[in-house]
């Protein structure tokens, strides 16, 4: 039987990272308060304390500045890998 993904909202994210930091509470206790694995509630935490300074200093666009050269990255990549799949499609038509 497999597991399904769960795909929590932003703001349910925000309350158990703000659980996690507040220390009231062990991460292990947290994580079955919320029903999420005890790494996921730490990997909040540390997003939010990571970002932290950009929070304050108003600077939001640092945050989306990350992902989107992520995102040009791995779009550049797509494109190396469908021309690479592109010619060994090819060079296999070649053959047969």
């Amino acid at each position: 039987m497999s597991k399904k993904r769960k795909n929590h909202k932003a703001a349910f994210k925000a309350k158990v990272a703000l659980a996690a930091i507040r220390s009231e509470q062990t991460i292990g206790e947290i994580a079955s308060q919320y029903s999420v694995h005890v790494s996921q509630v730490s990997a909040w935490k540390k997003t939010v304390l990571d970002n932290l300074e950009a929070i304050f200093e108003g600077n939001f666009s640092s945050l989306n500045q990350k992902d989107d050269v992520l995102i040009k990255d791995l779009h550049a990549k797509i494109g190396e890998l469908t021309v690479e799949r592109d010619f060994l499609e090819g060079a296999l038509n070649r053959i047969r």
